[in-house]
C-alpha cells in the first residue's frame, strides 16, 4: 500500500558562532587660535596638544606651523605646508591593541569639516596604524610616515579668513583591541586616590611642615621619593639623629601654594580648586617657584602651561620675568608672542607689572622694544 504521506525533508543540522572584537572610540579637539602669531617659528618647531587618553595608551596631537623638518628622501617644499602628527605617549594597554584607527580633520569656527574650494572633501587623513607586540612606540617612530604634507598653507589661509585665525583640529581614535579571554574587567588603578587620603588623614605622618598659620602632616619616605632636594632635607647627615616626628618651618611661601605643592607630591597632579582661585595667577607663578625650589620638573611644567593658558594684559609682564628667572624657555616664548600682538604691546607698557619687568629684567624689557622698533 502506497503511502501518501507528505514526505519530510530532512535538513542538515547547522550551528553558528561569533568572532567579538572589543573597540573603543575617543575624540579630541585641539582648539588653535591666534593661528598668524604662529607664522614664523620655524621648520621643525611645534605646539602640542593637552595629553588626551583612550582605551589603549595617552597621545597627543602636535601641530608644525612651518612644516616639519624635511628628510633626505623628501622632494617637496615641507616649509609651504602645516604639518599634524598624531603621537603616542605610551600606555599600560598599548600591547593589547590589535590595531589603532585614527582620523585628523580641520574644523572651521562652527566646528564643520573645513572644505578646501574645488574639492569634494575636506582636507582629511586617515590611515591604520598598528602597535607593536612587545615594545614601547615612541612619536618619533612614525612621525615621518605621514602628517607632513597635511595641508597646504595656501588652502589653510582660506579657513583662517572666514574663522578669524582660528580652526580646530579633531581627532577620532579607534582602539580595537583583541578578543578579551576573560570576562574579569580589572579596574583602573586608583593608587593616586590612596596616597591623596593617606596625606588627608595625616595616618602614619612623620613630618610636620609649619607654613604660615598652618600645619601640614605629611610622610618623609613619600617626600623623599618624590623629591631630591625634601630627600636631604629630611635624611640628610644633619638629620640622622631626628626625633621620631620633624618639625619643620616653610619660610617665603603661601600655606595655599605649599598644599598644592603637597597635593602634587602625592597625586601627581593638581588639585581641582587651584582652577577656582581667586588669585589663580599669582597663585601659579609662587606654585611654580615652589615647584622649582624642590626639584619637581613635572610640577614645574604643568605650572607653566596653566600661565600659557591664563595670559592676559594685567600679568603677562610679571610671568615673563619670572619665565626669565627660572629659565622657562617655553613661557618665556609664549609671553613674548604675546605682547608682540600690536594690541597688546601698548597696554603692555602701561601696566605695573612693565615697570617690574623693567627694573628686575631690563634686557628682556630691551629685546621687546627693539623688536617693537625694528617692526616699525
Amino acid at each position: 500500500m502506497a503511502d501518501n504521506s507528505p514526505v519530510k525533508q530532512i535538513l542538515p543540522e547547522t550551528s553558528s558562532s561569533r568572532f567579538l572584537m572589543e573597540s573603543i572610540t575617543a575624540t579630541h579637539d585641539f582648539d588653535v587660535t591666534n593661528f598668524s602669531l604662529l607664522d614664523g617659528v620655524g621648520i621643525g618647531k611645534y605646539i602640542s596638544s593637552r595629553t588626551f587618553s583612550s582605551g589603549s595608551g595617552d597621545w597627543n596631537m602636535r601641530l608644525y606651523p612651518d612644516g616639519d623638518k624635511p628628510m633626505g628622501w623628501v622632494r617637496w617644499n615641507r616649509a609651504a605646508y602645516v604639518s599634524i602628527y598624531l603621537c603616542f605617549l605610551g600606555g599600560e594597554s598599548a600591547a593589547k591593541a590589535k590595531r589603532t584607527k585614527f582620523s585628523l580633520s580641520l574644523l572651521d569656527k562652527d566646528h564643520r569639516v573645513f572644505r578646501v574650494k574645488g574639492k569634494k572633501k575636506g582636507e582629511k587623513r586617515r590611515k591604520v596604524w598598528r602597535t607593536p607586540k612587545h615594545s614601547t612606540v615612541k612619536p618619533t617612530s612614525f612621525h615621518n610616515k605621514w602628517g607632513s604634507l597635511f595641508i597646504k598653507k595656501s588652502h589653510l589661509k582660506e579657513l583662517l579668513l572666514m574663522s578669524n585665525d582660528c580652526f580646530t583640529i579633531r581627532c577620532v581614535l579607534t582602539m580595537i583591541k583583541r578578543q578579551a579571554k576573560t570576562a574579569i574587567e580589572v579596574p583602573r588603578s586608583n593608587l593616586h586616590q590612596d596616597l591623596a587620603n593617606m596625606l588627608k588623614d595625616g595616618e602614619g605622618a612623620d613630618v610636620t611642615f609649619s607654613v604660615g598659620d598652618q600645619l601640614f602632616h605629611a610622610h618623609r619616605y613619600v617626600l623623599a621619593a618624590r623629591s631630591l632636594v625634601f630627600k636631604a632635607e629630611l635624611f640628610g647627615e644633619m638629620k640622622e639623629k631626628a626625633a621620631p616626628t620633624q618639625h619643620i618651618k616653610i619660610h617665603d611661601m603661601e600655606p595655599t601654594v605649599f598644599g598644592w605643592l603637597l597635593h602634587f607630591v602625592y597625586t601627581d597632579s593638581l588639585p581641582d580648586d587651584c582652577n577656582d582661585n581667586a588669585d589663580r595667577i599669582v597663585a601659579m607663578q609662587h606654585l611654580l617657584v615652589a615647584a622649582d625650589r624642590y626639584g619637581l620638573e613635572r610640577l614645574r611644567l604643568m605650572c607653566e602651561e596653566k600661565l600659557c593658558s591664563w595670559l592676559d594684559v594685567q600679568s603677562v609682564a610679571t610671568t615673563l620675568a619670572l619665565a626669565e628667572q627660572h629659565q622657562c624657555v617655553q613661557l618665556r616664548y609664549v609671553c613674548l608672542r604675546f605682547i608682540d600682538c600690536p594690541d597688546v604691546l601698548g597696554a603692555f607698557m602701561e601696566t605695573e607689572g612693565f615697570k617690574h619687568l623693567s627694573a628686575s629684567c631690563p634686557l628682556v624689557t630691551k629685546e621687546i622694544l627693539d623688536d617693537h622698533l625694528g617692526q616699525e
